[in-house]
């Protein structure tokens, strides 16, 4: 049975359907994604999940338990990171952790919690006086902390430098191997990608596409490029003629451009090699999750 399991959920604000029939299912032990243009649906429909929203339709189920009518059984395994939260201004990062900490029987250790997350020289201060990156590190801490079996990380790394952003990312691929299913909202292409099995795509309030982030990336139509300055010049037919090949454009510093797929590039290199030409600052770019998600809620607009 999926550890999450949504079922035509529906929600409207004022006659305006902001989730319109949403389906998925997250399978145990899973990092399952949700992208999305702002206002396409993805909070209301994590906060359904979450039991704070109430759907006008569909149904929703975290360990078998509905989050509104079961929620003393879905609190005690389900972690969440919101969007947006904040604790009171005078309270300490160690006394939050310990006052969360108290609520479950069996919690995580919170002083390692601080020190993955790089919160141990911050304890003593208090919540008024954090940095944006500092409470979002918090609120992670506290959406562990209860060492739940479903966690919801809404905007994970909003706020947070490149290296706080990359270490964090290590802690929840972390809980992830040790068995814990994720439900990640996020805006960063680059997060979705390295941490997710499975994307789902929704925009209007609808999944337009839902596969693992390679087989997104191959719905786009954006084309391998394949840039070189060739120790000798190299006539464009032959480039050209290539398998796949989209364009061939040649600079005016000798630099060349080639667009076409994976299989252009072994082909090119061959080429070269036959000729005995050296392809100087070779630089392959393959089409990235950015691409396929421009493809995918551009196709919808």
């Amino acid at each position: 049975m999926p550890v999450i399991e949504v079922t035509g959920l529906c929600k409207s604000y004022g006659g305006r359907p902001v989730v319109d029939g949403v389906s998925f299912a997250v399978e145990e032990g899973e990092i399952f994604g949700v992208l999305g243009p702002n206002g396409a649906g993805k909070t209301t429909t994590v906060e359904c999940v979450e039991g704070l929203r109430a759907p006008d339709a569909g149904q929703v189920r975290v360990a078998g338990f509905d989050p509104l009518t079961e929620r003393q059984d879905v609190t005690r395994i389900l972690g969440v990171q919101l969007q947006q939260s904040a604790l009171q201004e005078n309270l300490t990062v160690r006394e939050a952790l310990q006052l969360y900490s108290a609520f479950y029987p069996a919690p995580a250790d919170w002083r390692q919690l601080a020190e993955r997350l790089g919160l141990t020289d911050r304890l003593d201060a208090r919540f008024g006086t954090l940095s944006g990156g500092q409470r979002q590190r918090l609120s992670i801490a506290l959406a562990l902390i209860g060492a739940p079996k479903v966690v919801v990380l809404d905007e994970l790394t909003t706020g947070l430098d490149p290296r706080a952003r990359r270490d964090t990312w290590k802690l929840i691929e972390d809980v992830r191997d040790s068995g814990v299913t994720i439900l990640l909202v996020t805006h960063f292409m680059e997060e979705a990608q390295r941490l997710c099995d499975r994307i789902a795509v929704l925009d209007a309030g609808k999944i337009v596409a839902l596969d693992t982030p390679a087989g997104l990336i191959r719905r786009t139509d954006a084309a391998t490029v394949i840039t070189f300055t060739p120790s000798r010049p190299i006539g464009d037919l032959d480039l050209a003629a290539l398998p796949a090949v989209v364009s061939v454009r040649q600079a005016a510093d000798g630099q060349v451009s080639v667009r076409g797929t994976d299989e252009t590039v072994g082909t090119l290199i061959a080429l070269l090699a036959r000729h005995q030409i050296t392809a100087h600052h070779l630089q392959v770019t393959n089409p990235t999750l950015d691409d396929a998600f421009l493809h995918l809620t551009e196709q919808e607009t």
